[in-house]
């Protein structure tokens, strides 16, 4: 490819069409990212001497919806085929979202759409219940094709970078743990349990006794199953609730992927609980994907893939302690491991591209791969962050080692 606009049809000095232009207008309003564009007429071009990859664009129709809403339509564009890419998902993405970083541009930029279109799903009671089901009731036996045995989905820790998946999930909740100082006989809550991983290693590595919420009857049927087929039942209890409905004293409160499907709105709610539950000398972590800056999620991963979502800053995060006077006693930022995370997810999920494709169809699987292609690229870039919030109450001093 060449730089600048000159389009490559075979005609030396053959001004370009105006759809190459309005594929220039998308390019500049994005950043200017080393990205080349193939058009549905022949001509292809870019904006820079070098390219990462290639858009190959199917008609008129798509580029004008792309240059509407890049954020919102490039996701749908290549969920129906619209869009192709040539080259590496993930390298585009990250060179996408590098460009808008250098150019200084907001999340939605090139969009041409007033953002109170794209307003997150509310999280009430109601609500809360549907978001949460969309995503996590797909059915157990496609997560089980691309996480790990115990269905962490979250962000692992790995203490090398060549930890195997399952050895990082576990090391993850041994971090949490150790963290928490969690000792046996303590009474923990845990809010948004997923799959009960932790809940069950709480109990089984640490003798805790443990209450864990959820509104997934997917993943509290497989967590059920599990905490029976260990022995567990008697300790690890798995409630079809709201966070909002947890009563109880506890010596810890754990919510591990969970405020993100939370909504900024009822942060304070949720602080309220943590207040009501946690023993005098009780501590508590929050593990959460988050951001640098206070903006919507990703307007077409709320749509199709979170809705209701919200990944939120560390000054917002403060919003479910400060009203409360809970301490903050360490904060850690996991990015890293988050990256990792997800090339294996991406690994195994395009391992079984065919059985997910046999599930249910190629847009599903074209929307998993560009969702989880687009959170990699996002947690290597920096986009978003995985903040890990120790605190307890004010005055308390048993701070982690």
């Amino acid at each position: 490819m060449t730089a600048g606009l000159k389009a490559r049809t075979g005609t030396p000095g053959r001004r370009a069409s105006l759809d190459a232009r309005l594929a220039k207008a998308l390019l500049a309003a994005v950043g200017s990212p080393p990205i080349g564009i193939a058009l549905w007429s022949g001509e292809s071009f870019a904006m820079q001497d070098t390219v990462t990859a290639t858009l190959r664009i199917r008609d008129r129709a798509t580029l004008l919806k792309l240059l509407l809403d890049p954020e919102r339509n490039f996701g749908d564009a290549y969920m129906d085929g619209s869009v192709e890419v040539e080259g590496d998902l993930v390298q585009l993405m990250e060179a996408g979202f590098r460009a808008r970083q250098r150019a200084r541009l907001p999340a939605a930029a090139g969009r041409r759409l007033p953002r109170f279109l794209d307003r997150p799903r509310s999280n009430s009671l109601a609500n809360s219940r549907q978001n949460i089901r969309h995503h996590y009731d797909l059915g157990n036996a496609f997560y089980r094709l691309w996480l790990d045995r115990e269905l962490a989905y979250t962000c692992a820790y790995f203490p090398t970078p060549e930890a195997t998946l399952e050895q990082a999930q576990v090391a993850k909740m041994d971090l949490v743990c150790r963290k928490l100082r969690l000792r046996a006989g303590e009474t923990v809550v845990e809010a948004g349990c997923g799959w009960g991983a932790f809940a069950l290693h709480a109990a089984l590595r640490y003798g805790a006794r443990v209450r864990a919420f959820n509104l997934s009857r997917e993943q509290l049927a497989f967590a059920r199953e599990g905490a029976r087929a260990l022995g567990a039942a008697d300790r690890v209890e798995f409630i079809e609730d709201d966070y909002r409905n947890i009563t109880g004293r506890c010596d810890a409160f754990v919510s591990i992927g969970m405020l993100e499907h939370v909504g900024r709105d009822n942060y304070r709610e949720l602080g309220r609980v943590i207040d009501r539950c946690l023993q005098n000398a009780g501590r508590g972590l929050i593990h959460s994907i988050g951001q640098d800056s206070s903006r919507p999620l990703n307007a077409w991963i709320e749509a199709r893939i979170f809705p209701g979502a919200y990944p939120p800053t560390l000054r917002e995060m403060m919003e479910v302690l400060e009203p409360w006077r809970f301490s903050v006693l360490d904060v850690e930022n996991l990015r890293p491991h988050y990256a990792l995370t997800l090339e294996h997810w991406l690994r195994r999920f395009e391992d079984a591209a065919g059985q997910v494709r046999a599930m249910y169809d190629d847009a599903f699987v074209r929307a998993w791969r560009f969702y989880l292609s687009g959170s990699l690229a996002a947690f290597r870039t920096g986009e978003l962050q995985l903040y890990q919030v120790l605190f307890n109450r004010i005055g308390g001093n048993d701070v982690a080692g």
